[in-house]
């Protein structure tokens, strides 16, 4: 086996990407294992309970299979996710729309979304960049998503979200919308050529913002990089070194190159709308409803949850799964589901 041979480490880049490929593989196979004996297991119990006249058990051991499902169809879409970029780590943006404090406290709620969400899958986050709100929220983040699919499992929440609530800044107590873009993007390694020089771009240095080291707001550590030909523009203040946050942001902005080159090969087999467009009505891909009723819908799938506290904790799954199948089947109408 390749893994075995010691001389693989005389290329350490080639050799950690064996062994991820390597985890990625026994973790897969682990999960199937599991996933057919505890259907074996629970199929037993229900054939012994039967025997025995035990509802108890037989209903124990449904609701097993049951749960089994949700865990048996995420591993059936995993499957799917073949992209180029699919197994790739993630940079996931979200940007505030108008409303000021309204629109930067919901940015801000869907960044703890995102956060929760990944944490759940057990993928590390990491904050790149952020700028804080006026009074509260945020007005932008960029997050680093490092583990397995990553930007397989994400790339379908790009787009404009749509938050419905009675505000707490509103001390007169109405019912508002507020809106906020998300923009998902793959981490490209070093076998992805993206031809870019720094004739083709801005930098430009700024202090950081937001609590932290010494040297936040002391020194122009923050680096921004904008590229002249498609005006993509990103940003680091995540290291107190602005060598540090310079190479970051070059990493950054050749995965959101290379991110427009996959948008562009999907766009003959997918009539996707681009969701770049501006934070507003009639651009957004999913709505959250808190006042006058609970509810978040989808709407390019149509798949509902009656618990957005549920959903802004992360349960986020279902939605992904829906679109990602959406996009796989090129079928609408298969996707369309309701979460109890």
């Amino acid at each position: 086996m390749r893994a075995e041979d010691a001389s693989l480490w005389n290329d350490a880049q080639e050799a950690q990407k064996l062994m991820r490929e390597r985890q990625s593989l026994e973790e897969g196979i682990g999960a199937v294992k599991h996933l057919s004996q505890s259907l074996e297991d629970n199929i037993g119990l229900i054939e012994l309970g039967e025997e025995e006249g035990d509802d108890d058990v037989v209903a124990e051991a449904e609701a097993a299979i049951r749960s089994l499902s949700g865990e048996i169809r995420a591993r059936q879409i995993e499957t799917m996710l073949s992209g180029e970029a699919d197994s790739n780590d993630t940079y996931l943006e979200v940007h505030a729309g108008a409303g000021g404090t309204e629109s930067q406290d919901w940015a801000n709620m869907l960044l703890r979304m995102y956060t929760r969400w990944a944490e759940r899958r057990k993928f590390k986050v990491e904050v790149l960049e952020m700028h804080d709100g006026e009074e509260a929220g945020i007005k932008s983040a960029t997050l680093l998503i490092k583990g397995h699919n990553a930007f397989g499992w994400l790339k379908t929440e790009s787009g404009v979200h749509r938050l419905v609530r009675i505000s707490p800044y509103d001390s007169n107590a109405r019912r508002h919308t507020s809106f906020a873009s998300v923009w998902v993007y793959p981490v490209v390694d070093d076998s992805i050529e993206i031809d870019v020089s720094e004739s083709d771009v801005r930098i430009d240095t700024y202090r950081s913002s937001g609590s932290g080291g010494q040297h936040v707001n002391t020194t122009d550590s923050a680096v921004r990089i904008t590229h002249l030909a498609t005006g993509i523009a990103v940003a680091c203040q995540a290291e107190r070194s602005q060598h540090k946050n310079r190479a970051k942001a070059w990493e950054m902005l050749r995965s959101r190159l290379y991110e427009e080159e996959l948008k562009k090969r999907e766009a003959e087999a997918n009539a996707t709308e681009d969701s770049k467009s501006d934070i507003g009505w009639g651009h957004q891909i999913r709505s959250y409803v808190l006042q006058p009723y609970q509810m978040v819908k989808d709407l390019r799938t149509g798949v509902e949850s009656s618990s957005p506290s549920d959903v802004l904790d992360g349960d986020l799954d279902p939605f992904m799964e829906a679109s990602l199948s959406q996009r796989i089947d090129g079928n609408a109408g298969e996707a369309v589901a309701d979460i109890d």
